[in-house]
């Protein structure tokens, strides 16, 4: 017990999250908003406006968000129930090491978003301002490293000062360029100058979001009850992503340009332009250096305060070549990640019936062989199937092999 309690530093990284721990649903939405407003997705939404007809653009973002829903809406609706983190949630179906495999791919994938966000937030700012490079992206760094440090209690003040900061000048933008080319029906009227195909484009919002929404118990471990959970964070999907494609398509439907950040630079918007750029990346920055502090703290039992420093340290000096590999990076979360959600939402519902044993009772098997097996076929079959929306490859073939595996195998 005495170990146990060393251990803890207020954002209960290795036991559930207690009733005194729990927050309503305004704290919960500002988080879960503030988690999906994030330039990766304007820059996907930028790519999708000048592939597709604005009607076509819809479709594909209602479909990318409606799947999106439905994944983080079960893993929402698991943290919540039993208060705990995605990393602990493995251990019931990976087993108490075998959860350290989960708790690695996703630690090692939030570090690498967070260097990615640092870059993109450094690189167009340096280029604006001539402010050296390594500096800006130091300083970044060490900004956003702090706030995950502090844990819940920062992640919701910043998010409640960045969302409205972001929606209302991100709108500003958008109306912008919007009416430059006359409007919504000057919008309607610009055809693509190449065709992208309409589940490629679902694939592209999906793969967006796909690394964040599996750390979603990270975080709604928190709400005091499961619907709070559920509908504070398929809201949050449905509006923050939404709102990014559209931010990001419109200035590249107008411009040509998909990066949203040189968009509003062209239009004069300097100030905003960084604010937008800073707040949107820092709130989802700090979310993904909080979950992998949780992640290694899984592994190491070590304070997660610590480890979210030593993970900051990590993301911020490989945050250029990061930045430089996105396409190769979102490739591969799109295959690594599902598959542990797979597994996770699987377990809870399907093999467990939602009846989940205290972690403090619960006795878990030191590696279970089917949940290691069946993330390797997700894995694979991400990588060889390319017909249709590569996560859910990945997760039909993860979730369908852990069933027929337990059933047949596990006594």
């Amino acid at each position: 017990m005495k170990q146990k309690k060393k251990i803890y530093d207020g954002d209960y990284e290795l036991t559930n999250v207690p009733s005194k721990g729990k927050k309503g649903f305004f704290s919960m939405f500002v988080v879960m908003l503030g988690f999906t407003f994030f330039s990766a997705s304007m820059l996907t939404g930028g790519n999708l406006g000048t592939g597709l007809s604005l009607k076509e653009f819809f479709i594909a973002v209602i479909i990318g968000n409606l799947i999106l829903a439905c994944y983080t809406g079960a893993l929402a609706y698991i943290g919540s129930d039993t208060g705990l983190s995605m990393h602990l949630l493995a251990r019931y179906s990976f087993g108490e090491k075998g959860s350290y495999l989960a708790s690695f791919v996703t630690s090692i994938t939030q570090i690498g978003w967070f260097g990615v966000g640092i870059a993109m937030f450094a690189i167009p700012v340096s280029n604006r301002l001539n402010i050296n490079l390594y500096l800006l992206v130091a300083i970044t760094g060490i900004l956003m490293t702090a706030t995950a440090y502090f844990g819940m209690k920062s992640l919701t003040i910043l998010s409640a000062i960045a969302v409205p900061a972001i929606a209302i000048l991100g709108s500003s933008s958008a109306y912008m360029a919007a009416d430059s080319v006359g409007g919504l029906q000057g919008l309607m009227n610009i055809e693509p100058e190449s065709k992208m195909a309409l589940v490629t484009a679902v694939t592209l919002c999906v793969g967006s979001f796909i690394s964040g929404g599996t750390a979603t118990p990270d975080f709604t471990r928190f709400a005091k009850n499961r619907k709070i959970a559920v509908s504070t964070t398929v809201i949050a999907f449905f509006i923050g992503n939404t709102l990014m494609f559209i931010f990001g398509a419109i200035g590249a439907m107008v411009t040509g340009n998909s990066d949203i950040a040189d968009v509003m630079f062209s239009q004069g918007l300097l100030i905003p332009a960084i604010i937008v750029l800073g707040l949107n990346i820092w709130t989802t920055n700090d979310n993904a250096i909080y979950t992998a502090g949780l992640g290694l703290s899984n592994i190491t039992k070590l304070p997660k305060k610590k480890l979210v420093i030593i993970s900051g340290v990590v993301g911020t000096i490989g945050a250029v070549w990061l930045n430089n590999n996105f396409t190769g990076f979102l490739t591969f979360l799109n295959s690594m990640l599902p598959p542990v959600g797979g597994i996770i939402i699987a377990d809870y519902f399907i093999i467990k019936k939602r009846k989940y044993d205290e972690i403090q009772k619960a006795e878990f098997k030191n590696i279970n062989w089917i949940a290691i097996v069946s993330f390797i076929i997700g894995f694979l079959v991400s990588n060889i199937i390319n017909v249709g929306v590569i996560a859910i490859n990945a997760l039909v073939a993860t979730i369908i092999s852990y069933i027929i595996g337990t059933k047949l195998f596990h006594k």
